[in-house]
């Protein structure tokens, strides 16, 4: 579904440049879930981005669906849930869901039966006409989720999702997506600073070095789905898991140590 084939990105500011991205090489199957991890710095997000064809890499070619990725236009049937959610204070919940499928002309009552469909999926039935401010932080980036979901994307890009929440909320939210995609089955490639997310959620989980990255470690999770996010901490292959992953990040954080402090707490 995805190939980045010797990926390169460097910014430049005059006369001087930062390569974020060295040489990454990555392919991802049609409904994987896959996890990328790695310093601040090393250019996970600019990885969303360049699959996204919000920006061009300066060496290197992306294909979704076999199709290369041109700057600028972004892949059919592809969402992007950013850090911070994007609903939009003065629509109500359900308005938020439906207005993408707005946009795209669909009929009424097409809409608003999906959107009820998908307000069931996250469960937020009784929530269709409160506001953003009315909800908790974890209903916001539901609905935002359910935002981009309603436009039936194939390929789904996480960027950092749940790192503004507590870890109650956001384990509640791991077990809502990973059912979500279990029903679904996208393709979905998620950035996060968090070990035991990667582990609880993911098919592979990609390590990056500190920049210039490349892949230090692709590891295949193979814990049997579904996996109830908060029962399978408790297994054995978690642990070796977390262990395997957090050996090879560790000492890339020694090397470069900005930012330990964010992934210290998972690994502990």
């Amino acid at each position: 579904m995805i190939a980045l084939d010797a990926i390169r990105k460097t910014y430049r500011s005059g006369a001087t440049s930062h390569t974020a991205i060295g040489n990454v090489s990555l392919t991802i199957a049609d409904g994987e879930f896959v996890s990328i991890v790695g310093p601040s710095g090393c250019g996970k997000s600019t990885l969303l981005n360049l699959i996204a064809g919000f920006i061009a890499p300066s060496a290197g070619e992306i294909r979704v669906k076999d199709q290369l990725v041109e700057p600028g236009h972004v892949p059919s049937r592809l969402g992007y849930l950013f850090q911070k959610d994007a609903v939009l204070p003065w629509l109500t919940v359900e308005q938020n869901v439906g207005l993408g499928l707005r946009f795209a002309h669909m009929p009424t009552a097409q809409i608003r039966d999906k959107v009820s469909s998908l307000l069931k999926l996250a469960n937020l039935r009784g929530y269709e006409n409160y506001f953003p401010y009315q909800l908790s932080g974890g209903m916001r980036q539901r609905t935002a989720l359910l935002m981009t979901l309603a436009c039936d994307p194939r390929v789904l890009l996480l960027d950092e999702p749940f790192g503004a929440l507590d870890s109650h909320t956001k384990i509640n939210l791991h077990r809502e997506l990973h059912e979500i995609w279990r029903q679904l089955r996208q393709t979905i490639v998620m950035v996060t600073h968090d070990l035991d997310e990667a582990v609880a959620l993911s098919d592979r989980v990609i390590v990056l070095s500190g920049p210039p990255s490349r892949i230090l470690l692709d590891r295949r999770i193979d814990i049997a789905h579904p996996r109830d996010p908060y029962t399978v901490r408790e297994t054995e292959q978690f642990g070796t898991h977390l262990r395997a992953l957090w050996g090879v990040l560790g000492k890339e954080y020694q090397r470069t140590p900005d930012g330990t402090a964010a992934i210290l707490g998972s690994a502990a």
